[in-house]
């Protein structure tokens, strides 16, 4: 006989394991995003991103038309707003910084929701080391322009309210539902700016080949298993993994696009990185809701 403990620990494991590999996905499709973000511009690249989720989950996710009450959707329909604004500001902030800068900033978002209601005084350390960690980060290497890191500030804003509203949605609507409607409503917000914005005379098989393949890699993979690991790990572990993030950004960044970073540029993603993990890896858990707990005996 399995004890409950054991099934709860399996599905632990394998929320955090698929975590790990969505991190991996999502920073390797970015960085094929900063390579076509030069050509056909970043509001084609997103576009792009939710065109493909849409395709990918639509036809085996659509809600019932007698579901579609805005009492039941609109933590999907906010999302799929989010969505938008997120994918969009961060890659112009890539075009502007680059990935691994854009990434490490862009973190900031999900590090101050684990901070919210604090008030331990490590936590307060390591918020300083953070903000420590990022003056290392952009003020040590020449001018950092200041438009870039605002961009990078909004898409911070909009990863914590995704992180929030990903997992209202997976607690209230099944499956992939919730992803299906907010990515409908994501690519009405953005095809149409894109198709307006776009240089038709660019679109080659090569670019078309690999606007595909940052959708995949960094959409419809990563944005379709969120509400299936937020039903396995709580938000607390998947910001723990999430951390390592502007790391896994960097290397990318490296390898993919030829970025290049000072030592103490470097030093300060660490900083980050690991001042966030130690905030997020001691905070206490919350007591979880009669809802949560019934959530996550769904498959």
């Amino acid at each position: 006989m399995t004890h409950p403990s054991d099934s709860t620990t399996r599905r632990s494991l394998v929320g955090a394991s698929t975590q790990v590999a969505t991190e991996v996905s999502i920073n390797f499709g970015s960085s094929i995003a900063g390579l076509l973000i030069p050509i056909v511009g970043s509001v084609v690249v997103v576009a792009v991103r939710q065109v493909i989720t849409a395709i990918a989950v639509l036809p085996f996710y659509r809600p019932k038309r007698s579901e579609l009450t805005w009492q039941r959707l609109w933590p999907a329909l906010a999302l799929g707003v989010v969505l938008a604004a997120m994918n969009l500001s961060f890659y112009e902030a890539v075009g502007i910084l680059g990935l691994g800068i854009a990434a490490t900033i862009e973190f900031i978002g999900p590090f101050a929701l684990a901070l919210a209601g604090s008030r331990r005084p490590l936590d307060v350390i390591c918020a300083v080391v953070v903000a420590a960690g990022v003056v290392l980060l952009t003020g040590t290497a020449g001018e950092i322009d200041p438009i870039g890191v605002l961009l990078a500030l909004t898409a911070a804003a909009s990863w914590a309210a995704y992180i929030v509203l990903t997992r209202r949605v997976a607690l209230r609507l099944p499956g992939l539902e919730g992803l299906s409607v907010a990515s409908v409503v994501a690519t009405i917000l953005l095809l149409p700016i894109a198709l307006f914005v776009v240089d038709y005379s660019r679109l080659d098989g090569r670019v078309v080949g690999l606007l595909i393949a940052a959708g995949v890699l960094s959409s419809a993979i990563p944005y379709s298993l969120d509400t299936f690991i937020l039903r396995r790990i709580p938000p607390r572990l998947y910001a723990i993994i999430t951390s390592f993030g502007p790391v896994i950004a960097t290397v990318f960044g490296v390898l993919v696009l030829g970025e290049h970073f000072t030592p103490l540029q470097l030093a300060g993603i660490v900083i980050v990185c690991l001042a966030a993990g130690v905030t997020i890896a001691t905070a206490k858990e919350r007591p979880r809701s009669e809802l949560e707990s019934t959530a996550e005996t769904i498959p």
